[in-house]
């Protein structure tokens, strides 16, 4: 505190603390710290600027009546007191080239002089800026300055107080939106997979994040047949998670209307093509097992490398790509189907790169080895 304060002006200061410990919303609060600079500084009117580091803005917020206001955190005299994060004191606002009458001119109201106080919170970080328009009598003083900073030091902690409750509140209403998310798209994977005679078949997917940009599905066409699909779209979060189970959502519909897989790659790339932006595109395998003829029939766009492992040799072989991804253009010009015949104990591996990606402590990835 500042010694040279008369004990009448810090006992409004305190008085003002006690009434900022209260539980209020932000809105609540800016209000509070508003008029808490009017009726300790004699203003006429109050206004608070908080500052968004992540646009380098001050946002004005409304507390007696003014407009709220975005503005670059170095301009004018809001901005020049969040940079120099000292007071700035105007008793002239007309005749102060930093001040802007536009404010002015929408409220239909005349600011002769002007004090810009620094909002700093207890970690030294900027919390915004207090501005109080037209002293009742007179101009602001050297004594309303270092009233000023000392209010402004407990309104500053306030705020801080707040804003960090209020951003708490906000990432445990998302964590609790995604842990949903998560168990929506889960509950899309095959909870069992087909009967085929001769064959196993498992899957698995353990999103990295809350939600993921993989799916697999495996679906019974007919007695002796069944659907394989791996797909993996670009990036982490919803947007990915929604746009892999659209795809798996897709090959369903298709399936029941017997589309081939030529024909249900190239519907659902048009289809992906609209629907996604342009930085935006999925890799997926879709090919068909036939178990009689022990035989797969696929395109895999974009979807690599694919693991084929000869029992009978004990080989492994890595196949490429057939096609583009999907999303990428429409129509995409889809060559023959590519095959791959199995002899007995043979494995095909359908794999995302977020397993051959994935790295140890010293930074090496699992890669194709790792696999094998």
């Amino acid at each position: 505190h500042d010694r040279s304060l008369g004990a009448e002006t810090l006992e409004r200061i305190l008085q003002v603390t006690q009434q900022l410990a209260a539980p209020f919303e932000l809105q609540e609060m800016l209000a509070q710290v508003g008029d808490a600079g009017i009726a300790v500084l004699g203003a006429a009117r109050g206004s608070v600027f908080l500052y968004e580091q992540a646009t380098d803005e001050l946002v004005g917020y409304v507390t007696t009546g003014m407009e709220a206001l975005r503005i670059p955190a170095g301009k004018g005299i809001a901005g020049e007191c969040a940079r120099t994060r000292a007071v700035v004191n105007v008793p002239d606002c007309y005749a102060d080239p930093r001040f802007n009458p536009e404010v002015d001119r929408k409220t239909r109201y005349r600011t002769r002089c002007l004090l810009a106080v620094p909002l700093v919170g207890h970690d030294d970080s900027l919390v915004g800026v207090l501005q109080l328009l037209n002293k009742k009598d007179g101009t602001f003083g050297e004594e309303d300055e270092r009233i000023a900073l000392a209010l402004a030091a407990q309104c500053a902690v306030a705020l801080q107080r707040v804003r960090m409750t209020e951003e708490l509140l906000v990432k445990e209403k998302i964590q609790r939106e995604l842990a949903v998310a998560r168990e929506v798209q889960m509950g899309f994977l095959p909870r069992r997979m087909p009967e085929l005679a001769g064959y196993d078949l498992a899957g698995t997917s353990i999103p990295a994040d809350e939600t993921g940009g993989d799916t697999y599905d495996v679906v019974a066409i007919d007695e002796g047949r069944v659907s394989l699909l791996l797909g993996d779209a670009t990036g982490h979060g919803i947007g990915p998670a929604l746009s892999a189970t659209q795809v798996r959502a897709m090959l369903r519909i298709a399936l029941r209307l017997g589309a081939g897989v030529a024909d249900t790659l190239t519907n659902i790339n048009d289809q992906l093509e609209q629907d996604l932006a342009s930085n935006r595109f999925v890799t997926a395998f879709l090919g068909t097992l036939e178990a009689q003829t022990h035989r797969v029939t696929y395109h895999s766009a974009g979807q690599a490398p694919l693991m084929h492992f000869h029992a009978a040799r004990g080989e492994y072989e890595w196949l490429a790509s057939t096609t583009l991804p999907l999303g990428l253009m429409a129509p995409v010009a889809l060559k023959q189907a590519a095959t791959i015949d199995f002899a007995p104990g043979d494995i095909l591996g359908l794999i995302t790169d977020g397993v051959f990606e994935c790295e140890d402590t010293e930074g090496r990835q699992f890669g194709e080895a790792g696999v094998e």
